[in-house]
């Protein structure tokens, strides 16, 4: 299904080791919106620091005003995995059918779905989704939220049709 050509997404991959060489998650996550129609208005590699990625949604969200933020890396046990946290932060409302729907379908092929922290929500009129650092699990993850995300968006934009 090809989307409105109206969508404006952005891509963030948190990494402190990361560059856009090494970045195969965030240029999968670009790909698989482009292949949708969706535009990426802005793609950035950020440090797995709280203040940091909080400030680079609040960017996108409220300064670039795209509709859809996809976040890559962050999400796991590991002390400097706060992406969670940083989107807790910038959210108004939690959107948490996605997570779980998320954990819910990769747990079949991954054990490790469980240890995940990833989270979902809206600021304003812009769905953020967090997304595991893997490309093998940005892909299966993308493939769960993919057949909602249109209708996700346009209900965010007001148009619910009555």
């Amino acid at each position: 299904m090809k989307f409105d050509p109206e969508i404006r997404a952005a891509v963030l991959t948190a990494s402190d080791t990361r560059t856009k060489a090494t970045d195969e998650s965030g240029t999968v996550l670009v790909g698989l919106l482009l292949g949708l129609g969706i535009g990426v208005a802005e793609r950035v590699i950020v440090p797995d620091e709280f203040e940091t990625i909080r400030e680079a949604l609040i960017g996108f969200a409220d300064k670039a005003q795209v509709d859809l933020i996809l976040t890559t890396g962050g999400t796991g046990f590991a002390e400097r995995d706060v992406t969670p946290e940083a989107t807790l932060a910038v959210i108004g409302r939690e959107a948490p059918g996605i997570s779980e729907a998320i954990r819910r379908e990769t747990a079949a092929s991954t054990k490790f779905a469980m240890l995940s922290r990833a989270v979902a929500g809206i600021r304003g009129k812009t769905l953020i989704i967090n997304l595991p650092g893997s490309p093998k699990g940005v892909r299966e993850c993308f493939a769960v939220f993919e057949p909602v995300l249109v209708h996700a968006l346009k209900l965010i934009r007001g148009e619910t049709g009555h």
